[in-house]
């Protein structure tokens, strides 16, 4: 069903570089972008264009405003959010979202990953000292750096900082008008290498969803809709959160299928056990 088309995919920010070969080398696609693309409209990191919208509903309307440009019939965004990690609290994770929909077929598949690699970070700085600090933690010059005069400042914002002499220039300017700076981190693709990898390892999950096919009626995107805790712990024998099964569900035909101990194992460890280790 995709093999040997076009997709079209909608970004700025050179997301293809991470997402094309991936679908060029799974499914002989012909990945191409939309110059004059901008995604912007819907949102930036830094907070001059608000995202009104939760990120699935981002990477959708940056797929309907691609595909209406263009007129294309296979087009695929990505959206990523960053934050506290949301079972590990005090640790910033990446999320990236996939969206793959198929006009000629009438199919939409969504791949998600959750990193914590990622240099996501951001604060005040006082001095040259406190600066180069940041940028070393941060992985600068090969990860990218902003400077704005506080971290909601919607203005006078210097973003893709990759020279040092620049970045220490930034500062002393920032300063110099504002009397503070608040330094963080570029988390567009482009200027991030650890989110384009997080957005790769999204392609793959992406790529393995659009290869699974339906038992009943082959439409691709057959894929986990629930994990079912239960699994049993080796010492207590008492349910676990560990999943005990997956269920398989086809978004066309409805079609589901359960896949019992899909991590191949059939007891969890008593570290994992809410009863053995509380």
């Amino acid at each position: 069903m995709f093999r040997d088309r076009k997709i079209l995919i909608a970004t700025k920010h050179r997301k293809q570089e991470a997402i094309g070969p991936i679908l060029s080398s799974s499914f002989n696609l012909e990945c191409y972008t939309l110059p004059g693309l901008d995604t912007d409209l819907l949102g930036t990191f830094t907070g001059e264009t608000e995202r009104k919208a939760d990120p699935l509903t981002t990477a959708r309307e940056k797929c309907a405003m691609a595909a209406n440009l263009a007129g294309a019939d296979l087009v695929l965004a990505s959206e990523g959010s960053f934050g506290p990690h949301p079972e590990l609290y005090f640790i910033p994770a990446n999320e990236e979202i996939l969206v793959l929909q198929d006009k000629l077929n009438d199919i939409e598949i969504i791949a998600r990953e959750i990193s914590t690699e990622t240099n996501f970070s951001g604060g005040p700085v006082h001095s040259e000292e406190e600066v180069l600090s940041f940028a070393e933690k941060a992985l600068f010059p090969s990860h990218a750096l902003i400077i704005r005069p506080d971290a909601k400042a919607g203005e006078h914002i210097i973003k893709g900082i990759t020279d040092p002499e620049h970045l220490l220039r930034a500062f002393r300017e920032t300063m110099s008008v504002h009397g503070r700076a608040h330094l963080e981190t570029d988390m567009r693709a482009m200027f991030n290498p650890t989110r384009m990898k997080v957005i790769a390892r999204t392609a793959e999950k992406l790529a393995g969803k659009m290869a699974s096919v339906c038992p009943q009626c082959g439409t691709p995107g057959f894929s986990v809709t629930e994990a079912v805790p239960g699994l049993p712990c080796s010492l207590c024998h008492t349910p676990t959160r560990s999943a005990l099964n997956y269920i398989w569900t086809c978004q066309r035909c409805g079609f589901s299928q359960e896949e019992k101990f899909p991590n191949c194992k059939t007891a969890e460890d008593p570290m994992y056990c809410d009863s053995c280790n509380p």
